[in-house]
């Protein structure tokens, strides 16, 4: 059991924050599992079965509007959790939640997290500062959206992505960037190029590169900064 609740502390920011009693507590309802790419978590109007803590990897929260294109609003890695909607007391999104980078993570089942929120109230203050963040990074996207350019944007889509793979190599097809960024293929080949030419990444046959984490930094809007840091602020500090 020691070693289950130390790889779980290790692998999920949430997990990471309880203590070892707490934690103890839920590793009997928590199943380890694969998250392959386009993995559907929740689809849209679907009851909500499992809530995810994701270890590694990437989940793209996206809207499916009647044109049939897809816009991603938000994505979720170590850092969070999948499955808010139940936190609020909701059994479904009209949003879809899939695996946009491979990975792994902690799986629960919808009715032992709801005992878990009740019986372990640091956990569920945990999740609602998660959810709070997570919001904020929806509202910051969609400013940053509206108000920056797509190289921009790209930049700071890539350094959160890279914050949750733990490495500076990824799968990234142009088709998934264009749909995170909400913008057609062209304009995504044209942003990606111009970081390349900078120096700033590699991206061939769908694998992406960061090869100057700190050029591409500068490169990024700062809504970058300002998500990670109320993430930061969220999550490590409990008056917050």
């Amino acid at each position: 059991m020691e070693a289950r609740v130390q790889k779980a502390k290790r692998q999920n920011r949430l997990l990471n924050k309880l203590s070892a009693r707490d934690l103890e507590q839920l590793l009997p309802y928590l199943a380890e599992i694969e998250l392959p790419t386009k993995m559907v978590l929740s689809a849209p109007r679907e009851r909500i079965s499992h809530v995810y803590f994701p270890t590694s990897g990437v989940v793209s929260m996206v809207n499916e509007p009647e044109t049939g294109e897809v816009v991603e609003f938000a994505t979720i890695g170590p850092e969070g959790f999948v499955g808010f909607p139940v936190l609020l007391g909701a059994s479904s999104i009209p949003s879809r939640a899939f695996v946009q980078v491979p990975g792994e993570a902690l799986q629960m089942k919808v009715s032992d997290f709801g005992r878990a929120i009740e019986k372990l109230p640091k956990f569920n203050s945990l999740l609602m500062r998660s959810t709070m963040a997570l919001l904020n990074q929806i509202a910051q996207g969609t400013s940053c959206n509206r108000l920056h350019e797509v190289q921009e944007r790209c930049a700071r889509w890539l350094l959160m992505t890279q914050d949750r793979v733990y490495d500076n190599t990824f799968p990234l097809t142009q088709e998934f960037l264009a749909m995170q960024l909400g913008v057609h293929r062209p304009t995504v080949s044209i942003a990606a190029g111009m970081l390349q030419k900078a120096g700033l990444i590699e991206y061939t046959r769908g694998v992406m590169t960061i090869v100057d984490r700190k050029g591409l930094e500068a490169a990024a809007c700062n809504c970058y900064r300002l998500i990670t840091s109320e993430y930061k602020r969220l999550l490590d500090n409990d008056r917050a």
